[in-house]
């Protein structure tokens, strides 16, 4: 594409083609630009940047699946934060399996002014996951979820226990 003073200069066609290999992968990645904010095509080390971008719950120590599954799932998890469903599903994208959450609070309508309140007067939070192979890290790992996904204000415990094993017939 070059004009025909320059298409015929050897020098000229040696300089454009060193340019065309130094340029040729920026080109490729403006090109390819939205694939790389899509969690699903982006590259494994990208995906992991991606997630701490945008706050996604990761240690990098997660497989690539569960990774992927965890950045694309951070922007709607960011909606339900402090809830018991964010909660629930911000710990079943990291660790696999669903956790039983016990909470102290309630909501409830009475027709009479000074009905019974629900709940517990002292509020508390507590996550118990059943892993079927616990390891010494994910106590600390399921609490460090818990501590940046429960309601602010709420006071917390987790266990992380193993699974009851069922005999296969």
């Amino acid at each position: 594409m070059l004009p025909a003073v320059f298409a015929d200069d050897d020098l000229a066609l040696r300089f454009v083609g060193g340019l065309d290999d130094v340029l040729a992968p920026i080109l490729n990645v403006l090109d390819c630009l939205d694939t790389y904010f899509d969690p699903a095509l982006t590259p494994a080390d990208f995906a992991q940047w991606l997630g701490s971008w945008i706050g996604a719950e990761t240690d990098g120590t997660e497989p690539e699946p569960m990774l992927r599954a965890a950045v694309a799932a951070a922007a709607r998890l960011h909606r339900v934060r402090g809830t018991r469903q964010g909660l629930s599903e911000a710990v079943l994208l990291a660790f696999g399996v669903e956790p039983d959450i016990a909470e102290s609070g309630g909501a409830d309508w009475n027709a009479r002014p000074l009905g019974p309140f629900p709940g517990a007067p002292r509020p508390h939070l507590h996550v118990t996951l059943r892993l079927p192979e616990p390891r010494p890290g994910d106590t600390h790992r399921l609490d460090a979820l818990v501590a940046a996904a429960r309601p602010a204000h709420m006071p917390y415990t987790v266990e992380v226990t193993a699974a009851e094993r069922t005999p296969e017939r």
